[in-house]
C-alpha cells in the first residue's frame, strides 16, 4: 500500500477509535424468553408486528411457539419468510411491502444473521422511503430510528443480536456490502437458547466459527476498549469451552447457553471494536457465489491470521492465555501458533474444509477491489493491505 494512503487510512482509524466514547452505541436490552415479547409490545404499543425469518425455520415449526404467544396475547402478526442465505435488496424491499401492507408496527427477527439482516434493512427502509438500500451502504447514512425491532438469534454465531450492521447483497451485481448506523441496533433481544436447541451441526460448526472470527478481529484490531478486549476473550473462553460440545450434542443445554453467550459477547466487541479482511473477504465470496458467512470465515481465519505473522503475535498470544486455549506462561510466537493450529482442528473435526478450489482466478481482481473498498479505510486491521495485496488472500483460500 501507498505511503500517502497507508497514512490516510491509520489517521482516519485513530480520529474514529478517539471518538469511541462519545458514539451513541447502546446494548439491546435482554429478554431471557420468547414468552416475554408481548409485555415489551403492551408497553410500547405495539399491536401488530412483522416477523422476518426464512422458510427452512418456518417449515420446521420453530416460529410456531411465537406465533402461539402473540395469538394467545391478542398480537396481530404477518409473517415475511423470503429471506435467502445472503439476503438481497429484494428480500428487503418484499418484507417493507408486506410490513406496509399490514400496518404492522414492530419487526421479530427470528433466524440467524440473514434474517436479521433483512430486518433491520427492511426497518431502515421503511423510515427512509425515498433512499434506495446502496445509498445506505458504509457507515451512518440511515440516522433515523428504526420501528421497534426485537431480536431472537436461532444460531449462536452472527451476534447480529447485538450489533449496528446488516450487510446486503446486491445479486444483480454479485456484491455484498454492509450498512452500518447506530440506529440497527436492536432495541431488544432474547437469547433463551431453547431456540438453538437441535440446530444442524454444519450451522453450529459454522455459526461458531464466525462468532470466534468475531471476537479475533476485534481483538488484534488497533480500535480495542477494555471492554472490548474483555468481550473477546470471553467469547474466545466460552467457544473452546462449548463449541464442540454443542456440535457433538445439539441438545446439550450448558453448550447451547454457553454458545449463546459467546455469540453476544463476541457481537458486543465487534461493534464497538470492528473486524478486518476476513470479513471482507468473506463478504465478496457471498456476494460473488453465494458462500454462507460463516463457513467463509472459517476457512479464511486461520489462512489470513498466518498472513499477518509477527504484526498480531503479541495480541492473539494474549488472547490465546487469557481465554484459556494455551498455558498462561507460554511465549507470544508459540501461543500465537497455538491457536491457529486450534482453529484449524476445530474446524477439520467439523467436516470445515481447509480451502475453496473453485474461486475462479478471473473473478479474483473484482473480488479483491470489493474488500479493498469494505477494509480500508474503516478496519482497524494488524497490517495494512491494497487490493493487489489482498488478491494474495484469494489465492491463499483458493488453495
Amino acid at each position: 500500500m501507498f505511503v500517502l494512503r497507508r497514512m490516510y487510512c491509520r489517521t482516519f482509524q485513530a480520529v474514529f477509535r478517539a471518538a469511541l466514547p462519545f458514539l451513541p452505541y447502546r446494548s439491546p436490552k435482554i429478554i431471557p424468553s420468547v414468552a416475554g415479547i408481548p409485555d415489551v409490545c403492551r408497553r410500547k404499543g405495539v399491536d401488530s408486528v412483522m416477523i422476518v425469518t426464512d422458510a427452512g425455520i418456518r417449515s420446521l415449526g420453530l416460529t410456531a411457539f411465537l406465533e402461539k404467544t402473540l395469538s394467545e396475547s391478542g398480537i396481530d402478526y404477518c409473517i415475511y419468510d423470503g429471506t435467502v442465505a445472503n439476503p438481497t435488496i429484494r428480500n428487503v424491499e418484499e418484507a417493507r411491502a408486506l410490513y406496509l401492507e399490514r400496518g404492522a408496527k414492530a419487526i421479530i427477527a427470528f433466524g440467524g444473521g440473514s434474517s436479521m439482516d433483512c430486518a433491520k434493512a427492511a426497518g431502515a427502509r421503511i423510515v427512509k422511503p425515498r433512499q434506495s438500500i446502496s445509498r445506505m451502504k458504509g457507515l451512518l447514512k440511515v440516522h433515523k430510528r428504526l420501528p421497534l425491532l426485537i431480536a431472537i438469534p436461532t444460531t449462536a454465531g452472527t451476534g447480529s443480536e447485538t450489533t449496528l450492521a446488516a450487510v446486503i447483497t446486491d445479486s444483480e451485481k454479485h456484491h455484498k456490502y454492509p450498512i452500518n448506523d447506530f440506529s440497527l441496533i436492536p432495541r431488544y433481544a432474547v437469547l433463551d437458547y431453547h431456540e438453538t436447541v437441535g440446530l444442524p451441526k454444519s450451522i453450529t460448526a459454522t455459526t461458531g466459527m464466525d462468532a470466534l472470527t468475531h471476537a479475533v478481529e476485534a481483538y488484534i484490531g488497533g480500535s480495542t476498549t477494555r471492554e472490548t478486549r474483555a468481550m473477546a476473550e470471553e467469547a474466545v473462553h466460552l467457544i473452546y469451552q462449548y463449541l464442540k460440545a454443542a456440535y457433538d450434542d445439539g441438545h446439550d443445554k450448558e453448550a447451547r447457553k454457553g454458545m449463546l453467550k459467546a455469540a453476544y459477547c463476541a457481537g458486543v466487541a465487534f461493534t464497538k471494536s470492528y473486524v478486518g479482511y476476513i470479513h471482507a473477504v468473506a463478504h465478496s465470496l457471498g456476494g460473488q457465489y453465494g458462500t454462507p458467512h460463516g463457513l467463509a470465515n472459517a476457512v479464511i481465519l486461520p489462512i489470513v491470521l498466518k498472513m499477518y505473522g509477527p504484526s498480531c503475535e503479541k495480541r492473539l498470544a494474549r488472547l490465546a492465555r487469557n481465554a484459556g486455549v494455551v498455558e498462561s506462561g507460554m511465549g507470544d510466537r508459540e501461543a500465537a501458533d497455538r491457536f491457529i493450529r486450534w482453529i484449524r482442528q476445530m474446524n477439520d473435526s467439523m467436516g470445515i474444509p481447509r480451502h475453496f478450489p473453485d474461486i475462479r482466478k478471473e473473478d479474483i481482481p473484482v473480488m479483491a477491489r470489493h474488500a479493498d473498498k469494505e477494509g480500508n479505510p474503516l478496519y482497524p486491521v494488524p497490517v495494512l493491505m491494497d487490493r493487489k495485496e489482498l488478491e494474495r488472500i484469494y489465492y491463499e483460500v483458493k488453495g
